[in-house]
């Protein structure tokens, strides 16, 4: 057995979804359980190259974890003799310009959503990386979720008959920052910045609906901005300019009319933080992050509106539990295994950039629905 080092520089993992999700629990993980195996006896041992713009919580995260490799400058990270692979987490604003130094300096690409600020640069770039040959991907995490897997198996089991309708509940309540600290960073709801959950939320409605239900057709959408005064980290207040609401109708191949609520100004009562109802003529289910409910045509009650008498019936009691069946790895973790594993040796990777800029597609139009008000279609897209 032989181990095969690919350096990956990463820029973002000063930030809490890059520390977390893609340093510690895929990249660290990773490395902890002694690399990643190719199948042929090789194992393939990622080595992270820290970028970014803090020299202090570089140090000191690349201490804490005790990396080697780090740097201010990410001309001198594409340049290191083991680098093979650039990683994207930064703020959206300065995404585009970083993957496109990336490109032309031959690495391979993997980047979080959305991919650009537009859905022209999000086609750029995934030209740039065909036309220069380098493997390219997109993070598409929900598909790797145990819910969504189960309910991805529910649809491709014909479990539902014709598929009639989806409809998905985002979101929690994302403190202003004055009495209780922001959980999210301050860039999220100033427009200027690329932030809006519109933007941050649309690309990943897309590849779901596309990968587990069916692809979309056409988006109409309502944004608002429901808070209109956040404070920053530093306790300032700044008016937030970008949507922190949106309300959207998709309609999917089929006919089939999908409805997505994303908010940060929500209060959460249901059992996870994003759910996902399907209905069709033979069952329905709902699906969050873990866990997935089924109800069946033959198990299906059948309440009578009587708004005179108290609900007896127990609804939620009615529904099924769709069993593991395996152990789930962490979805992000098992996404970078397939990602390496694409790069190492070829092997099929459908998730990549131009899946990346069908997401900015669906939000520029969903941005564009809002402020027309009016339904727009989908179109294909092609490099």
């Amino acid at each position: 057995m032989s181990r095969r080092v690919v350096g990956v520089v990463m820029n973002g993992v000063t930030g809490r979804m890059g520390y977390r999700q893609h340093l510690v629990r895929s990249i660290l993980a990773i490395r902890a359980e002694g690399g990643l195996a190719l199948g042929d006896g090789d194992v393939l041992w990622p080595e992270p190259i820290l970028v970014g713009r803090s020299e202090y919580k570089l140090r000191e995260l690349a201490e804490r974890h005790g990396l080697e490799h780090w740097t201010t400058s990410l001309k001198e990270a594409l340049a290191h003799p083991l680098a093979e692979v650039y990683f994207d987490s930064q703020v959206t604003s300065a995404r585009e310009e970083a993957i496109r130094a990336a490109i032309a300096a031959g690495k391979h690409v993997y980047t979080e959503k959305p991919t650009a600020e537009s859905l022209e640069g999000a086609l750029e770039l995934a030209r740039l990386a065909r036309d220069a040959g380098v493997r390219n991907g997109a993070v598409q995490d929900k598909l790797f979720l145990p819910g969504l897997i189960k309910l991805k198996r529910l649809v491709d089991g014909g479990f539902f008959g014709r598929i009639l309708s989806v409809r998905g509940e985002f979101g929690y309540w994302v403190f202003e920052g004055d009495w209780q600290t922001s959980q999210r960073p301050s860039w999220n709801y100033r427009a200027e910045d690329g932030g809006g959950v519109i933007l941050d939320m649309f690309p990943h409605w897309r590849y779901v609906l596309d990968t587990v239900i069916a692809p979309v057709r056409s988006v109409y959408a309502h944004a608002t901005t429901h808070i209109p005064e956040r404070y920053d980290e530093k306790g300032r207040p700044y008016p937030a300019t970008a949507d922190d609401a949106a309300y959207g109708i998709f309609e999917l191949e089929g006919g089939i009319t999908a409805q997505i609520n994303s908010s940060w100004a929500v209060r959460v009562d249901r059992g996870e933080l994003v759910e996902f109802q399907v209905d069709g003529t033979e069952g329905s289910a709902v699906a969050g992050l873990r866990h997935c409910r089924i109800q069946h045509r033959t198990t299906t009650p059948k309440p009578v509106w009587n708004p005179d008498l108290r609900t007896t019936e127990d609804f939620r009691s009615q529904w099924q539990e769709v069993p593991d069946n395996e152990e789930f790895d962490n979805g992000f973790k098992v996404q970078w295994e397939l990602f390496l594993r694409h790069v190492a040796t070829g092997s099929a990777y459908p998730w990549d950039l131009l899946e990346g800029a069908k997401g900015v597609q669906l939000a520029e139009l969903g941005l564009r629905s809002a402020q027309e008000g009016r339904r727009l279609d989908v179109p294909a897209l092609e490099l």
